[in-house]
């Protein structure tokens, strides 16, 4: 089957449903948009269960359930159930922090299958003062807790960054004592809080490197007992990462308020028009949508990457880091180092601060 652009079109896999941008935390890597979305403009429950049988009906598996803090949604127990009904697995992305154990318990009796929580560091003092929030480690530890107890699989997310680098063995630890079975290590992404916040957040080439090699130590340690997924830091990489599977390939992400994004930073690059579930039926979107067809393929691409034995394996990098960087979203990410501008990339890198976080709120 082809796209409207002529491109293949392959069926979509992963859905990530932003349900809200309210939340209580002010993490200063979130990866929502700097202008975030108000309650009076998100979907209502009717909509999104209709986008979850659109959804499923394309081919997508499972939905991301996330925000924002999704709890935030008086009706997240039925959101959850009409994502169970459409049939997708359902995966709750949450902060821990506004999620009653009684919310939990009926998410649990409604369907849901699986539960991420944000953890931002293995010392107390320190997560909370990341998070902006005072309180939060512990009702983290105790929400994880409730998950394990109601035999609802457990995955502890880590976005790693200079503030707590040094810390991953003891946060592999705490995740095995929490009862988890997966951690995902995750560098920070620098797109709209964390390209604010980038030269407080950014670790030496050095940290880098000690955790890289701590992470494969882990991974030998604890076999059999967690799954260790790490993804590393764009800055220091010499390939760059296959963005979302390939840009329109395999996901989609729907904003609070209804737009239909490839990825979930697609907005800030200007001059893509995304189609709303408002206005189109998410078919029509994934197959039609300016956005979505925008860089589909390999025939956008310009060189090196038109003639790169690897375009169709990393698809040209990251279409918004390359514009956040270069001020073109059909460049070739800066993070390839046989990109043109490649040399920005240490650059960039060398320039850190003992700053204040710029906190999202």
């Amino acid at each position: 089957m082809a796209a409207a652009n002529g491109q293949v079109l392959h069926k979509p896999l992963g859905l990530l449903a932003e349900l809200t941008h309210r939340c209580p935390l002010g993490c200063p890597y979130c990866s929502n948009p700097l202008k975030l979305e108000s309650r009076a403009d998100e979907l209502d429950i009717g909509t999104w269960a209709r986008v979850f049988r659109e959804a499923a009906a394309l081919g997508v598996l499972q939905v991301h359930i996330s925000g924002g803090e999704p709890a935030a949604r008086r009706d997240i127990v039925d959101i959850v159930a009409a994502a169970n009904a459409a049939p997708l697995y359902t995966n709750l992305i949450t902060s821990g922090v506004g999620l009653r154990e009684q919310t939990l318990a009926a998410l649990a009796a409604a369907g849901l299958d699986h539960v991420q929580i944000s953890i931002q560091d293995s010392r107390a003092a320190s997560a909370d003062h990341i998070a902006g929030y005072q309180g939060a480690y512990a009702r983290k530890n105790a929400l994880a807790a409730e998950v394990v107890r109601l035999g609802l699989p457990l995955t502890v997310n880590m976005v790693v960054h200079r503030a707590n680098i040094e810390r991953i063995e003891e946060m592999v630890e705490q995740a095995l004592q929490l009862g988890a079975g997966r951690i995902e290590i995750a560098h920070v992404q620098y797109y709209g809080w964390a390209l604010e916040n980038r030269a407080a957040l950014m670790p030496s080439r050095e940290q880098v490197e000690r955790a890289v090699a701590t992470v494969e130590t882990l991974r030998g340690r604890h076999r059999g007992r967690i799954v260790i997924d790490a993804v590393v830091p764009d800055y220091y990489a010499r390939f760059p990462k296959p963005c979302v599977g390939g840009w329109g390939r395999r996901s989609l992400n729907v904003t609070p308020s209804g737009r239909v994004l490839p990825c979930h930073a697609a907005e800030c690059i200007p001059g893509l028009e995304f189609w709303s579930v408002r206005e189109h039926s998410l078919q029509a979107i994934w197959e039609s949508s300016p956005a979505f067809n925008a860089f589909r393929g390999t025939d956008w691409m310009p060189e090196p990457c038109a003639s790169c034995p690897r375009r169709e394996q990393d698809f040209g990098g990251c279409r918004c880091q390359a514009f956040l960087l270069t001020g073109d979203a059909r460049a070739t990410d800066p993070v390839c180092h046989l990109a043109p501008n490649h040399a920005m990339m240490a650059e960039l890198a060398a320039t850190q601060a003992d700053a204040p976080y710029v906190y999202r709120r």
